[in-house]
């Protein structure tokens, strides 16, 4: 039986390549725009101005970090050149090796936070755009067992808003997370307070209208090309049509040209919709 080709991989493996070629990083969080011009040139500025952000919220001294979901290793790598110790938790294999390759020097655990086995203790744990995939029974109970006392939990991702119904109700739309009115409720039947707060979606909104931009880029070509070989070479455009459907169901590919061709990821979508906020919170 031939192996399931890994399209996730090869989806991270070539979007990282591309983010590396555009910023010299392979940063996979949003921007922080504010004062800059939303064009890729300002991509590279816009990542670092959001780790600087991050980066403020961290308590003093040297820190030994959990960095739960540390997607390719940048984030880890930025904190053991400040002098943190750093471990990093990413359950795909493919970022755990980029995690090896550019966080050196840090302890890459190739699991689920779910599945994570370490005991710490931790002074930090660390969820920069990775809460949202925890189930939230999972993460601050598991969070409370690692840390030292006196630990914090600092993290930064979209939540959504009250106005988000669903999938079924609006469609696709920008951004995600768990229920923000569900995260306070869970905060509050937890062992932490929130000790410090920012809602920043207006600085990061913007990151939405230059991704989209990027994917219309790709879509013009694709469609160009598709319509190029139709009108031509109809028999090729048919076959190459069937190998496409081998690897992709029709319901991917229609989600694909949706991301390539779509108007309806927004700047604007994504406010309506999420609240992208940091929290630092300590223990009662």
């Amino acid at each position: 039986m031939a192996e399931k080709i890994d399209t996730r991989a090869v989806g991270l493996d070539v979007g990282l390549a591309f983010i590396r070629w555009l910023t010299g990083a392979e940063n996979l969080h949003y921007g922080l725009w504010t004062g800059l011009e939303v064009t890729a040139g300002n991509l590279r500025a816009a990542q670092d101005n959001y780790s600087a952000k991050l980066f403020g919220y961290l308590p003093e001294g040297r820190l030994r970090i959990l960095d739960i979901g540390g997607g390719a290793g940048e984030t880890a790598k930025k904190l053991l050149a400040l002098g943190h110790s750093v471990e990093i938790v990413v359950p795909s294999p493919f970022l755990a090796a980029r995690c090896r390759e550019t966080a050196k020097g840090a302890v890459v655990h190739e699991t689920t936070f779910e599945g994570f086995t370490g005991t710490g203790p931790y002074d930090l744990c660390l969820f920069s755009e990775s809460f949202q995939y925890i189930p939230m029974d999972e993460s601050l109970p598991k969070c409370a067992r690692l840390l030292v006392d006196g630990g914090q939990v600092l993290i930064a991702d979209c939540f959504r808003t009250e106005a988000y119904l669903g999938r079924a109700v609006h469609g696709p739309q920008p951004g995600g997370g768990h229920p923000l009115a569900a995260f306070h409720q869970k905060v509050e039947g937890s062992a932490f307070v929130v000790a410090a707060s920012e809602d920043i979606t207006e600085a990061v909104a913007p990151s939405i209208d230059l991704e989209q931009r990027l994917f219309h880029v790709l879509g013009h070509g694709v469609t160009r090309v598709s319509d190029e070989i139709h009108a031509k070479r109809p028999t090729a455009h048919w076959a190459l049509a069937k190998v496409i459907g081998l690897f992709l169901s029709r319901k991917r590919r229609e989600n694909l040209m949706q991301r390539l061709t779509g108007t309806s990821r927004t700047s604007d979508a994504f406010r309506h919709y999420n609240r992208y906020q940091i929290f630092r919170l300590e223990q009662r």
